[in-house]
């Protein structure tokens, strides 16, 4: 068991102490704190302790961060090697650390059995783990170079897939202990991603282009082109039908994925965040209703689009270092991110 991190309501210095203070408690079966007032007047719309809570505890950057499909716990990934696992609600309890890889931990995900984590790593490794038990259940070493990027299937069998520096994409199934399929690609891998239906698999990185994969043939079917700089984040919409992708050439952009899509798939390019000369694999998600969009970013601001208007809805400060993830709860108007600060934010 981990060391409980350090957890505090945190208010940057434009907003008073007094809004982020407030703390009610809350229990399962009654919500106390969604409706509430704090001194300044605001109305509280989430669970969370307070408006924004500050997680501590990795001993180095935070690279990536998901919550559950329940909500209810946040897991982060950090160049520490470990993985640590947070309460959401309450004090936001550091609660579990997963050890096991050798060097830095690059992303991490949730199977949707809200039980089983999914992380890959600068180890060469990709690994899975049991967060009920805190203990490692497969470690897949076939990659020969870092592994930058997973990603499980949202719907259906426990498949999930992974790219790395190798320039391979491999998919896996947890009840096989070697990978099912192996892609090369045209480059160095730095996201992946898996589709809806669970019938592709899109990859994208130093070439600055997103191939999608067509797992029945084993080859590429579209070369998606609009990016001038390496892709350091793909995220699938909820609704499966479009592709969100972050840049190092300071754009988000959103693809249509539909199969009797116009040829020009791009139809959204969103601007506001910043890469830098840190070359982060800053990443990017959708809210669970697809109405809104986040990035990290390395000039230490959380973005959040509106994807109607592709205008900035929210530019959060507070961090002290590049942003690297910003993803949403699945239930609450709740955001998370993670930074090279070494903290994270609710």
């Amino acid at each position: 068991m981990a060391a409980v991190g350090q957890r505090r309501p945190h208010s940057p210095d434009h907003l008073h102490n007094s809004q982020a203070l407030v703390k009610r408690q809350r229990t399962d079966d009654q919500q106390l704190i969604i409706g509430s007032v704090t001194k300044d007047g605001i109305r509280r719309t989430s669970n969370l302790l307070a408006p924004i809570m500050q997680l501590a505890g990795h001993g180095g950057e935070v690279l990536s961060m998901r919550f559950s499909p329940d909500g209810q716990v946040a897991a982060s990934a950090s160049a520490d090697r470990t993985l640590l696992l947070w309460r959401t609600y309450d004090e936001c309890e550091n609660f579990m650390m997963l050890r096991g890889h050798k060097n830095a931990v690059l992303e991490v995900h949730w199977f949707t059995n809200g039980e089983t984590l999914l992380s890959c790593s600068a180890d060469k490794s990709v690994r899975c783990w049991d967060t009920e038990a805190g203990v490692q259940v497969k470690r897949l070493s076939e990659h020969t170079a870092i592994v930058n990027s997973c990603c499980p299937l949202q719907r259906g069998p426990p498949l999930f897939v992974s790219g790395g520096d190798d320039s391979r994409v491999k998919v896996w199934d947890m009840r096989s202990k070697r990978s099912i399929q192996t892609l090369e690609a045209p480059a160095p891998v730095c996201s992946v991603a898996f589709s809806a239906a669970g019938d592709q698999v899109y990859s994208a990185g130093l070439d600055n282009n997103i191939t999608a994969w067509e797992l029945r043939k084993g080859a590429a079917g579209l070369t998606l082109q609009g990016h001038a700089d390496t892709v350091t984040g793909l995220r699938v919409s909820p609704e499966g039908n479009h592709l969100l992708s972050n840049s190092m050439d300071n754009t988000l952009r959103v693809w249509d994925m539909r199969p009797y899509a116009p040829a020009n798939r791009c139809e959204k390019v969103l601007y506001g965040h910043q890469h830098s000369f840190e070359q982060g694999l800053l990443r990017c998600d959708w809210s669970p209703d697809g109405s809104r969009v986040s990035a990290g970013s390395a000039d230490r601001v959380v973005y959040i689009w509106d994807v109607g208007t592709r205008e900035v809805q929210y530019a959060l400060p507070g961090h002290k270092g590049s942003v690297n993830e910003v993803v949403f709860h699945p239930k609450e108007p709740i955001v998370g991110s993670c930074s090279n600060d070494r903290t994270l934010f609710l």
